[in-house]
């Protein structure tokens, strides 16, 4: 198994442009966001100045949050060869994880003919399997992200695509396809720390996670592809994802990446260095045949 950090750099529509103080000021588009994030464990590098030109911050208030400023309810960026709907919520998320573009590239490349993704959210992995060529079943539990998904979909020509958008309970979606014979070649899945299903099903990490990963051998086709699985706010290392997929090498062999994904702060670092710091957003593990 190789440790592995993944970088996200600033492309046209989206920059990391500082964080420090457990913050992050980043720009989609043309509209400017400050944001809380824990892992800026460090002194800012903008001067308070540059911070205030944010269009919006957001501020959070016990377990309730919400933005300070002007910005649209919503907004289209190309990112990743694709358009995305940017919708600044009251939960701080925006709807697009750029750290996720390296994966997203790495999934283009392993060409699955069949590709399961688990927990997709607004479909950005989705989006960059379909682009690609490959049939896409798409699985999450709450209605609004997969309205946002397939609004994505449109935006970036693929309304199209072969693409099936499950609206459901992962461990119940899956349990269905097993008894139904589907298998799939490529499996993505970004399973939240915590969450509930759409008929008040709930999913623990600590307690349903290993069951997940225990239904991948009869998720997967004869001759996979890639698993691909993302960690956010858990508190695991990634060694944890990476140990669980250890019997993928065993049974076809390929190999196992882990590690951490990461964005890069824009413009050069103070001390002349080629590149500033890196943000860590989230931890992965994937595997891919050989």
């Amino acid at each position: 198994m190789e440790r592995k950090t993944l970088v996200t750099k600033a492309s046209s529509d989206y920059e990391l442009l500082d964080s420090g103080r457990e913050e992050k000021l980043e720009r989609y588009g043309e509209v400017v966001l400050a944001r809380p994030d824990p892992q800026a464990l460090w002194e800012k590098g903008l001067a308070t100045s540059d911070w205030g030109l944010a269009n919006a911050k957001y501020k959070r208030e016990g377990k309730d949050g919400a933005w300070e400023g002007t910005v649209p309810k919503q907004w289209e960026i190309e990112f990743g060869g694709l358009k995305l709907l940017i919708k600044p919520t009251s939960f701080k998320h925006v709807g697009l994880f750029p750290e996720q573009l390296s994966n997203w590239e790495w999934i283009a490349d392993q060409k699955a003919t069949n590709v399961l993704n688990l927990f997709g959210y607004t479909g950005g992995a989705t989006l960059a399997a379909a682009k690609n060529g490959s049939k896409v079943t798409h699985v999450d539990a709450s209605k609004t992200a997969v309205a946002w998904a397939r609004e994505n979909a449109k935006l970036s020509g693929l309304e199209e695509a072969p693409i099936r958008w499950i609206t459901e309970d992962v461990l119940t979606f899956v349990k269905r396809e097993i008894k139904r014979g589907n298998k799939y070649d490529g499996v993505i899945m970004d399973p939240p720390a915590f969450g509930h299903g759409p008929s008040g099903e709930l999913w623990k990490i600590e307690e349903d996670f290993l069951e997940l990963v225990k239904l991948l051998p009869e998720l997967l086709s004869d001759a996979p592809k890639f698993v691909l699985i993302n960690g956010y706010a858990a508190g695991y290392s990634p060694l944890a994802f990476a140990y669980n997929l250890e019997f993928l090498t065993k049974k076809f062999g390929g190999e196992v990446e882990f590690g951490d994904l990461t964005i890069a702060e824009s413009g050069a670092a103070p001390d002349g260095a080629a590149m500033r710091r890196v943000l860590p957003c989230g931890i992965f593990a994937r595997w891919k045949a050989v």
